[in-house]
């Protein structure tokens, strides 16, 4: 993984002492809120509901073991003992005292993180495929060039006060693990004809109150034109995108607006112009010190073979939560964050401390963290597999329920958050709770399912092949469903079933869907596959006929 050198060291730590003496201000009221509230913003502090929130920085989702338990050592001083993992491969404290911070943030930077850009209209933290580095399908490692889009984007002069938020996101397999397709630029790496690394890059995608699928706008961009190629695009973005309309001014709706050949011509404009500069372009002595960063850990010949028990929780654990590695003997393994009845992305300060543990002796130091909520630990030896699986039990992290019915994700909602509408929280518990019979998840096979408390849809529920979206009727809280959607490499945005259902109404619905499923399904079919294959009709007549 990546490690700091001297600049960025200086730079984390002097935003550290900068950040201090604002907090000192605004404690002794020489700072209002109003004039506190861009200054914590550009350190990942919110004020939500009760509390602050801090978002920690968690670039394309890899730490160190030594940086997991920093956070549950953080978790355990400054906040109530938890930390919440969220949907852009982030951390978030929700409890912090804004006179700690400092000291948070000071914790943060001695295992080289931090909290910048993880909030303000800049460019977020980069986000990759969880399964990066360890995956056979992948092309190249993803976090490389994520990571060199890190470092050009962080404290970017042009780009830190945009239109709006901006997020990037980044894969190098043909099985998207990383929703490409619904962030403001998506990369798909690739090898052409020539066996040489190639970039299709998508621009537009979305979700909120406007979901969109992004387009291809830039296709075979060289590996040396690509941070040539995102700054024309950026520029475009940032000479064109609404400031007058917060609800208008996302990248999506500019390409909507003038349509997507429009922007590519534009982009192609400005990357003639950036290009002449010369001074983006990627060196591949640059590539290959970044590249080294990340090389492959030093892997032993061995048999390509899981333990065999006749443990059954251990045998379906074996079979949900654990992926073929590209390098014979190892495997991947998903940590599920999703315990029956369980909040969906919460981890307490022991559970973190446990998988940082089974990474150091496990996993070559590393663990990374899913836009699904969920941690991976990306290099264990097969042998091993079963003393994972024993001790992450015993911490109550062996749930087998790795992208089934239960892997439910869903944002903080109305329990935290002030911008929601409704709970999300209490609709994955009761869910999760319904179907919570090993067999019956098993059953039903691969399903994602996705729950926001409010249109921003931090929840994802627009990509979900079920979604659920909390709305507020007349102060009485009520849940659209939507059908369909997914965030993969056939990407696509949900469609809503009818008119929303009362949270005791909630699971019943999810069981009628099932039951449709169930019955109109073919030998192999998925609830997407089948969805797709009958349309919406028949999920809607049974589900509005049965409530």
């Amino acid at each position: 993984m990546y490690r700091y050198d001297e600049f960025d060291q200086k730079a984390v730590d002097e935003r550290v002492v900068q950040f201090s003496g604002q907090v000192a201000r605004r404690l002794s009221g020489e700072l209002t809120e109003d004039e506190f509230k861009p200054l914590r913003l550009m350190n990942g502090l919110y004020l939500q509901l009760h509390a602050y929130m801090l978002r920690v920085a968690i670039p394309y989702g890899t730490l160190s073991s030594k940086q997991l338990r920093m956070l549950a050592h953080i978790a355990r001083k400054y906040d109530k003992d938890y930390a919440h993992f969220t949907t852009r491969q982030n951390l978030q404290y929700n409890w912090p005292r804004l006179a700690d911070v400092p000291a948070i943030l000071a914790d943060l930077a001695t295992v080289e993180m931090h909290a910048i850009q993880t909030s303000g209209n800049c460019i977020r933290n980069v986000t990759s495929d969880h399964f990066a580095g360890a995956s056979a399908d992948e092309v190249d490692d993803p976090r490389i060039w994520s990571e060199i889009i890190r470092q050009w984007s962080t404290f970017h002069p042009e780009f830190s006060y945009l239109p709006r938020k901006f997020k990037i996101a980044v894969t190098a397999a043909p099985k998207d693990r990383a929703a490409i397709k619904v962030h403001d630029i998506g990369i798909i790496i690739r090898r052409d004809a020539a066996d040489v690394l190639a970039f299709d890059v998508y621009v537009g995608g979305g979700q909120g109150r406007t979901p969109l699928i992004g387009h291809m706008i830039g296709e075979s961009i060289a590996a040396e034109d690509l941070l040539a190629y995102l700054e024309a695009t950026m520029r475009v973005y940032n000479q064109y995108g609404r400031r007058d309309n917060i609800y208008k001014a996302r990248i999506k709706i500019l390409v909507h607006q003038i349509g997507a050949d429009e922007m590519r011509r534009q982009v192609a404009v400005e990357f003639v112009e950036v290009k002449a500069q010369g001074a983006l372009a990627l060196p591949q002595v640059e590539i290959d010190r970044i590249a080294a960063y990340f090389a492959s850990p030093a892997f032993e010949t061995l048999s390509d073979e899981n333990p065999t028990t006749a443990n059954p929780a251990f045998n379906v654990w074996l079979e949900n939560n654990v992926a073929k590695h590209k390098v014979p003997g190892y495997a991947i393994v998903t940590v599920s964050l999703k315990p029956i009845g369980g909040i969906p992305g919460d981890a307490s300060a022991a559970q973190m401390d446990v998988v940082a543990g089974l990474a150091e002796k496990c996993s070559f130091d590393e663990v990374r963290v899913s836009h699904e909520q969920n941690l991976v630990l990306a290099h264990v030896r097969q042998r091993d597999l079963l003393t994972v699986w024993q001790q992450l039990a015993a911490a109550g992290l062996g749930t087998a329920n790795y992208g089934l019915i239960t892997d439910i994700i869903a944002c903080p909602g109305l329990d935290y958050c002030d911008l929601a509408n409704a709970r999300s929280i209490n609709i994955a518990q009761a869910i999760s709770t319904r179907f919570a019979n090993q067999d019956r998840q098993r059953e039903i096979g691969e399903l994602k399912l996705k729950i926001s408390g409010c249109i921003n849809a931090c929840g994802h529920h627009h990509v979900g092949h079920i979604g659920i979206l909390g709305v507020d009727k007349k102060g009485v809280e009520f849940y659209q469903i939507t059908l369909g959607g997914s965030g993969d490499e056939t990407a696509s945005v949900g469609e809503i079933l009818g008119p929303a259902f009362g949270e005791a109404d909630v699971p019943d619905a999810i069981e009628t869907l099932i039951d449709v499923y169930f019955a109109k399904r073919s030998p192999g079919e998925r609830f997407l596959d089948t969805y797709r294959r009958v349309g919406i009709q028949p999920f809607r007549e049974k589900l509005y006929a049965a409530h």
